[in-house]
């Protein structure tokens, strides 16, 4: 029989809208003797079931819920279907794409703790549970095994445990391959006909932004023609989507001289690069010393402003100064790309913002699309925190 957590009125309610974390802070009861990354059940005061979890001992997410069903076992089967589920969900969605997409996506895929990117035959995985982890060796053998079973050519798994959650849990960081796998850490990935360098020891997340991928589609539906300044461009991405879709030029703009000497080398590697110019500035200050009408098209994709509600009213700003800017840049006609990947920066926010960046900018905006992340990065409508990337496109009139 598991030990269970009794939770009070306040964390009731949230569990019941669908939240698939408790939080310590709704703690009731709690047995000091459960052991650390057991499953435990969580009960309300009332002695209602609500569901079933790895407990950490040391982290605020005391439970991350794994079903809610008490008669469910939970053991090698259980993965294996899970991940079975996620898998087939990313072979609906991602069917063209299934060698450079997201596997697994923690809570959206009813996987707490656990993320998994493909990139050809490598898998990178990130675990940020002291339970999963405990348990790492069946879970990497089941996620091998459904794959294969497939027919997926998968030669070994990547560990970027080297994320800061992990010290949250009382879990060490660290980086390289799982087992006894040596496999070269850089590949090249082919996103929709644009081949890409990726780095899954040293890239950014697992690698690569893959959550932007049907975005940058978008962009490349409109380039044509047009002069196009991506800000924050890091490896290239958007430019070289906005260049692949017929450009009549892109600049590229990035504070780091590593990254653009990465999205340089993917410029070359798909013939762009004499359409394409890199610059390397904070793009703050670069779009300062630019002149209206100099660009059509401006792509703002920023790195996340804030991680935290605390810093909110911070990131505001910053990003009603970087809109307003871009908006005072471009002619009536012109369009602008603006998005946030702060789950903190909430839509109604955003968008009052953008309201009032461009009542003050003397413009009107006029919608072309609004999306999120992309499919493999699936949205739980009972998670919030899986709802993080809002992205938008409109037209200056």
């Amino acid at each position: 029989m598991r030990k269970f957590v009794t939770i009070s009125p306040e964390g009731e309610v949230w569990l019941k809208k669908g939240q698939m974390w408790m939080y310590r802070n709704n703690v009731v009861d709690l047995d000091e003797t459960i052991e650390n990354g057991s499953v435990v059940d969580i009960l309300t005061t009332g002695n209602e079931y609500l569901g079933s979890g790895f407990i950490s001992m040391q982290s605020h997410i005391l439970v991350r819920i794994l079903t809610k069903n008490r008669d469910e076992v939970i053991n090698r089967e259980f993965f294996k279907e899970r991940i079975r589920f996620a898998y087939e969900f990313r072979k609906t969605v991602e069917y063209d794409n299934l060698s450079n997409c997201r596997l697994i996506f923690g809570e959206a895929d009813q996987l707490p703790g656990l993320t998994v990117d493909r990139y050809n035959d490598i898998l990178v995985a990130q675990i940020s549970s002291y339970g999963l982890d405990k348990i790492k060796d069946m879970v990497y053998d089941v996620l091998l095994e459904v794959l294969r079973e497939d027919g997926q050519d998968v030669k070994g798994i990547y560990e970027r445990n080297d994320i800061q959650v992990r010290t949250k849990e009382g879990l060490e960081q660290y980086k390289g391959f799982y087992g006894n796998v040596s496999l070269p850490t850089k590949t090249i990935i082919d996103e929709n006909g644009l081949k890409l360098h990726i780095d899954i020891e040293n890239g950014q997340k697992t690698g690569y932004f893959l959550d932007q991928k049907s975005n940058r589609v978008l962009l490349r539906k409109i380039a044509h023609g047009k002069k196009i300044c991506d800000c924050f461009t890091h490896t290239g991405g958007f430019a070289l989507n906005a260049a692949y879709g017929n450009a009549a030029h892109v600049t590229a703009v990035d504070v780091s001289q590593t990254a653009l000497d990465q999205a340089y080398r993917n410029a070359v590697l798909n013939h762009l690069e004499e359409r394409m110019a890199f610059v390397k500035a904070d793009v703050f200050e670069y779009l300062e010393e630019c002149k209206k009408g100099q660009f059509d098209l401006i792509v703002l994709d920023p790195p996340a402003f804030t991680k935290s509600r605390r810093t909110v009213d911070h990131a505001y700003s910053g990003y009603k100064r970087i809109n307003k800017r871009a908006m005072e840049l471009l002619n009536k006609g012109g369009y602008l790309i603006t998005c946030t990947c702060s789950r903190f920066m909430e839509i109604d926010n955003f968008e009052k913002m953008l309201r009032e960046a461009a009542l003050e900018a003397g413009v009107t905006l006029k919608q072309v699309s609004v999306t999120q992340q992309n499919a493999d990065h699936p949205i739980l409508w009972t998670m919030e925190e899986t709802s993080y990337l809002k992205f938008y496109i409109f037209q200056l009139v």
